[in-house]
């Protein structure tokens, strides 16, 4: 059953040219097996990724969700003291039949698993000891996210087995860029495909043997740079990981199918500020190039009007007049009226030209359904909090 690949939705306002993102179709939606949640840094991917998980499984569905926030806030949000690189059951989910496990990426520990699931007992402990590789499971630039994908593609294969899950949520890494999510396997292919590093392990003949003396001065110049025990790691690493290759690049290749199937539905999450915004319109633009399922955006911490008829000028204008003749409340100095009335103006100020942000968004993107969650008084370190998030994100409409 084919289901329209732009829904959903929050606050929307009377000014935004988008329709509200109907989240609660979304999650009820059993064709909805994979929600990925993606978008610059700082967003608040996390809380939604959570937010919409536990507001899921308390309408029934059976939800796990994985995030890669190093924070953690997700633990403790749903009171687990630790997350693990395995589900873990969240206690104090609402009645039903739904269920909510947790997890969070050990990036080091997916890769090992791939390795001593592909490799035999003496080829992984080969691999898993040698120097090289623990700096490249551990740190190597696109490994967490490359490893985000592999955690995904073992999470589905887990869940089409055993049924113990409907419902797969992904907070995607906090990387510098939201598109880097995408790019990672490729990217770890090509590095791992790379001239270079085939060269490392070319045999001395045929037509290798013609290399043989420019090849020697530069493994030399690489070994006076480096140092020998480096070079002989990374020599040593690519033979023992060689035949393992093919495999990585098959189930990266299994996973960004899964992502562009009907199943998964993406999520680009952002800040009212231009920079993220920027940011969200660039994935926008990346997924529909991508022929990936956009099911629309989410604006967090969004500001709101303060109470009261007076606009921004006639605030400012009421405080210069204030300022002038020291009238004013007789309860309150008038310094005090004036620096209110001054934080009334700035604060609307501060929602128009949030407004006029979504505005210039829903103009470029008109078939994105957005979701508007206002700023909360307080940080979210709870499941009530959590629960109040997704009673936001579902009250768009």
């Amino acid at each position: 059953m084919s289901r329209k690949r732009t829904r959903v939705g929050p606050l929307a306002t009377p000014e935004s040219t988008a329709d509200p993102l109907d989240v609660d179709a979304l999650l009820d939606d059993q064709n909805t097996r994979i929600i990925v949640c993606c978008g610059s840094g700082g967003v608040g991917k996390t809380t939604t990724s959570a937010s919409l998980a536990l507001r899921a499984a308390e309408r029934g569905r059976k939800v796990v969700v994985l995030t890669i926030d190093p924070a953690r806030r997700l633990a403790q949000a749903m009171g687990i003291e630790a997350l693990e690189n395995t589900p873990r059951p969240v206690e104090g989910v609402n009645g039903g039949p739904g269920s909510l496990d947790a997890m969070m990426l050990d990036m080091k520990r997916t890769f090992d698993e791939v390795v001593e699931g592909q490799a035999s007992p003496e080829k992984a402990k080969q691999i898993l000891e040698n120097p090289f590789y623990v700096a490249l499971s551990s740190s190597f630039a696109g490994t967490q996210e490359y490893m985000a994908m592999e955690k995904l593609g073992q999470l589905h294969r887990d869940a089409v087995e055993t049924g113990d899950y409907d419902l797969i949520v992904v907070d995607t890494p906090p990387s510098r860029s939201a598109l880097d999510f995408l790019d990672a396997p490729e990217r770890l292919s090509s590095f791992l495909d790379g001239k270079f590093i085939r060269l490392l392990t070319a045999p001395a003949r045929g037509p290798a043997r013609l290399m043989t003396a420019g090849f020697s001065m530069m493994t030399n110049a690489l070994t006076k740079i480096l140092g020998a025990t480096v070079l002989q790691d990374m020599q040593t690493f690519v033979a023992a990981f060689d035949t393992l290759f093919g495999g990585f690049r098959a189930r990266a290749q299994k996973t960004y199918a899964l992502l562009q199937a009907e199943g998964t539905a993406f999520l680009v999450v952002a800040a009212p500020e231009p920079d993220a915004l920027r940011e969200a319109e660039y994935f926008v633009e990346r997924l529909t190039g991508e022929d990936m399922p956009l099911a629309g955006l989410v604006v967090n911490r969004a500001s709101t009007a303060p109470a009261g008829s007076l606009d921004a000028d006639e605030a400012m204008a009421a405080a210069s007049r204030i300022d002038r003749t020291g009238a004013g409340d007789p309860e309150q100095t008038p310094g005090l009226t004036v620096a209110l009335l001054r934080l009334h103006a700035d604060r609307i100020r501060i929602v128009e030209r949030e407004a006029v942000l979504r505005r210039r968004f829903a103009a470029a993107h008109p078939a994105v359904p957005t979701a508007v969650v206002p700023a909360l008084s307080t940080d979210v370190h709870d499941l009530a909090g959590l629960r109040r998030v997704g009673e936001l994100l579902a009250a768009q409409r």
